[in-house]
């Protein structure tokens, strides 16, 4: 496997110490960067792509929050922060994990071979060949679902709830590595808390897309993604 690329961002000196160390024991991570705040890791990221960003939240003028809200952020993410109160709306944004200030150096591991199986299995997903079903653990059940089943999937906290023809099943994954074990082209990302099946969408209209009945919206962080992939399927003169 090839090394992940990463970066810190962290406005306390002592804290960015502290992971640029646990990066360094780490033989599959590739520390590209340090960053005290937002604007830079931005002015950053505009011309270089990483796999995983460790992020702060509490940090002045832009919170690590406020960051993933307005950027379309590709990345893995894993927040490193002192509160445990915006654990919920951390998964709500699609990161990998969180942990909590202090860090111990076993739950950094943790955090970051999570995010080595969540790429694996991304990079597997986009190379082999992909079956037309898949299996999703629901309370005691595993349930067998048909991609084409699937109307679209809503992220719920840190669970996703997946809307298919014949039911809704709540499931305790995330929005962002469900997205890695479906076949790219037939789902596309719509929001931070929608994926929809491209087969399934009627029409759009503006900035929302019509399934049937349903309206959802489109952020604005993914329209020009949404409206490159129907470009490719778009009729034209």
């Amino acid at each position: 496997m090839k090394k992940l690329s990463c970066i810190i961002v962290d406005d306390e000196p002592v804290a960015r110490k502290i992971l640029c160390e646990f990066v360094e024991q780490v033989p599959f991570l590739d520390l590209q960067g340090k960053f005290e705040n937002a604007m830079k890791t931005a002015a950053f990221l505009e011309s270089n792509k990483v796999d995983l960003i460790f992020l702060d939240i509490e940090m002045p003028k832009i919170s690590g929050l406020q960051f993933l809200q307005q950027m379309h952020v590709d990345s893995m993410v894993i927040l490193a922060t002192a509160f445990p109160q915006y654990a919920l709306e951390g998964y709500e944004l699609d990161i990998i994990d969180y942990l909590l200030k202090p860090i111990a150096i076993n739950r950094f591991l943790k955090a970051v071979y999570k995010a080595k199986d969540f790429y694996e299995l991304k990079y597997r997903s986009n190379t082999a060949p992909q079956p037309d079903y898949i299996f999703i653990k629901s309370d005691k059940r595993i349930e067998k679902i048909r991609l084409a089943d699937i109307i679209y999937v809503e992220s719920v906290g840190n669970y996703v709830a997946l809307h298919t023809t014949e039911q809704r099943i709540l499931a305790y994954l995330t929005l962002k590595s469900l997205e890695a074990q479906l076949p790219g082209g037939e789902f596309m990302k719509i929001h931070q808390s929608y994926l929809v099946n491209t087969a399934r969408i009627n029409a759009i209209d503006g900035n929302e897309i019509r399934i049937g009945n349903l309206t959802l919206p489109i952020s604005r962080n993914y329209r020009e993604q949404v409206m490159r992939i129907v470009q490719q399927r778009l009729l034209k003169r």
